[in-house]
């Protein structure tokens, strides 16, 4: 089968929709496929071979953060000779409702569409104002996929249709096999008889949570003084530290991680901590996390609650309460059987979304939208 893919967003910065996008082509290229990536991609962008570089994006606000996108004539017409020229059987677009390579790709295009809707972007200024001329663009979409529960309700309230519920995917494997994070320079030598939190995104960014950790921490040490704070990703160090105060010898920050050295440092975790705020339709990190081996403890947000199954696989608390966040990391660190079981728990979990299950109802999908010799073409 020959697959076009569609990515809205820059892959020269990481986020989750890319990853989902590049991990999902690369399963269906190991079983056989012909698949193809569009979507923007500078020349200095680490990508695939499969992957069709787009071109550069710019910063716009979307979803409480800020997405690089890329749109106008020029874009337009690169989708247009990358479908003509593609000769696909299915277009997957992901994010069809974003201004960028996937709404053109939707607005130039007929024929077996499948798109996955990953946020549930309620307060984007953007989509708001799109969403009237989306609307006879989005009936051309003949099948549907919500990566959470989250996002399947808001696509049905916001914009109507009612997509298949398919999750995210981990490559397990790939957690189970990463190197000792002692081999590794990037990651700080763990102190003997420490326990060690990791916590992991963009820290200054209000929605990720950061600073009701950094609200927790004297709580917590008070009752675990051999105590360190991995942060793993970018953000102002100098301000997080004075908002630390005394407490601010505890924190690491080590800035952006590979791939491995990410799954390195939540293997050593003694627990995973994800206080986001919102903003988030599905849990990816909680599932990596867990295909890694380590504990979780997040916020009780809906995203996460669906992963967690309601605290059976994890801890939660209740969402920006630094006292309830520091009582479930005092409660795990105090109970070895406790993390243990989680540890376990987790681990089963996440090969419930392991890229093998996830590609195969991928391709349910598209079974259902396909007719024999039916070809992607240019919108007349």
């Amino acid at each position: 089968m020959r697959i076009g893919m569609v990515c809205p967003y820059s892959f020269d910065v990481p986020g989750g929709v890319q990853a989902h996008a590049i991990d999902l082509c690369e399963e269906f290229i190991r079983r056989g496929h012909e698949v193809s990536l569009i979507g923007p991609a500078s020349a200095q962008a680490d990508v695939p071979d499969f992957v069709v570089r787009g071109g550069a994006a710019i910063p716009i606000p979307y979803n409480g953060s800020v997405a690089r996108l890329s749109f106008g004539p020029r874009t337009s017409r690169r989708v247009r000779t990358w479908i003509e020229e593609g000769s696909f059987d299915i277009l997957h677009i992901h994010e069809p409702n974003s201004p960028s390579f996937s709404m053109l790709s939707l607005v130039n295009s007929v024929g077996p569409i499948v798109a996955t809707y990953h946020s549930a972007a309620t307060d984007s200024l953007a989509l708001k104002l799109a969403t009237p001329f989306l609307r006879k663009y989005l009936e051309r979409i003949r099948g549907g996929i919500a990566v959470s529960e989250v996002a399947r309700r808001w696509q049905v309230e916001q914009l109507g249709g009612d997509p298949v519920l398919i999750p995210n995917g981990v490559r397990v494997g790939d957690f189970e096999s990463c190197p000792a994070a002692s081999s590794l320079p990037e990651i700080p030598p763990r102190r003997e008889g420490f326990y060690r939190l990791v916590f992991l995104g963009r820290f200054d960014e209000s929605r990720k949570g950061f600073d009701v950790l950094l609200d927790a921490l004297p709580a917590i040490c008070a009752e675990i003084p051999q105590l360190e704070v991995c942060v793993v990703g970018d953000g102002d160090v100098a301000a997080a530290r004075r908002k630390a105060g005394r407490n601010a010898d505890v924190l690491h920050f080590v800035g952006r991680l590979s791939e491995d050295a990410k799954a390195s440092i939540l293997a050593d975790a003694d627990a995973y901590i994800a206080p986001q705020r919102g903003g988030e339709s599905f849990g990816i990190v909680l599932v990596e996390a867990m295909a890694a081996g380590a504990p979780v403890i997040s916020s009780d947000i809906d995203a996460f609650k669906l992963v967690l199954d309601d605290g059976h696989y994890g801890l939660h608390f209740e969402n920006g309460n630094c006292s309830d966040l520091a009582d479930a990391v005092v409660r795990l660190l105090r109970q070895p059987k406790l993390g243990e079981e989680l540890r376990a728990l987790g681990h089963k979990r996440a090969w419930e979304y392991d890229w093998s299950q996830v590609a195969d109802g991928v391709l349910r999908v598209y079974d259902t939208v396909r007719m024999d010799g039916e070809k992607v073409v240019i919108a007349p």
